[in-house]
């Protein structure tokens, strides 16, 4: 079933008219000012807009609305050529690695790119929290796993390959377990935010989960 809705309109603080510094300087509109922004900065100001408008609710992230926001956020952000610096597509040989982009003074989230050098995959894990992502260059492959709880191990279920603009949300459980992995031959790269605090981006992210079956990694 397809769920239709709108990209959500948010207010951001370049919205607003600013003090004016100087009679001599002429006060820029909402859309110079927003424009001037980075597409980092948008980003972040779309967050803090959706965390505002889910205040009311115990757990923002379990919200229908949180989740489409998410999704168009995570969107218009990969759709923008100049959100990364070169320096932050560099990968490394060892494994993928992560750039810290931005992290929330109020521990909120933390916003990182990774990238995926040919061969390079996560582990199998389910998320201590919730978390999105979006396929900014290249391409991933995504294994979706089901968890056994009986068994107290996780199954796979399906493969897709992901191009670039492909977006996901998940909430935290093992509802939703996955693995990530670069399958091609040339460097992929992705954007991601994660519901914890910058500090705790490596160890309060990935519920690493055991695998039924090794040759389902295949």
């Amino acid at each position: 079933m397809t769920d239709e809705f709108r990209a959500p309109s948010f207010e951001r603080l370049a919205d607003y008219p600013m003090p004016s510094q100087a009679a001599t300087f002429r006060a820029a509109t909402p859309a110079e000012r927003d424009f001037a922004r980075t597409p980092l900065a948008r980003l972040c100001d779309t967050l803090d807009a959706m965390f505002e408008a889910c205040a009311s609710f115990p757990e923002p992230s379990h919200s229908r609305f949180f989740a489409r926001s998410m999704r168009v956020a995570l969107a218009e952000a990969a759709a923008d050529p100049a959100l990364l610096a070169p320096a932050q597509r560099e990968g490394s040989a060892d494994c993928y690695r992560r750039h810290l982009l931005a992290a929330d003074p109020h521990g909120r989230y933390a916003i990182a790119a990774l990238v995926w050098q040919p061969g390079q995959a996560s582990p199998v894990h389910a998320h201590h929290t919730w978390c999105g992502y979006a396929v900014l260059d290249g391409q991933l492959n995504e294994t979706i796993f089901a968890w056994d709880e009986s068994q107290h191990c996780a199954s796979a279920l399906r493969s897709q390959a992901r191009q670039p603009g492909a977006v996901s949300y998940v909430r935290s459980g093992r509802g939703a377990i996955h693995r990530l992995g670069n399958l091609s031959d040339a460097t992929a790269v992705s954007l991601h935010v994660y519901g914890v605090e910058a500090a705790r981006i490596s160890t309060h992210v990935n519920d690493v989960v055991r695998v039924a079956d090794a040759l389902a990694l295949a």
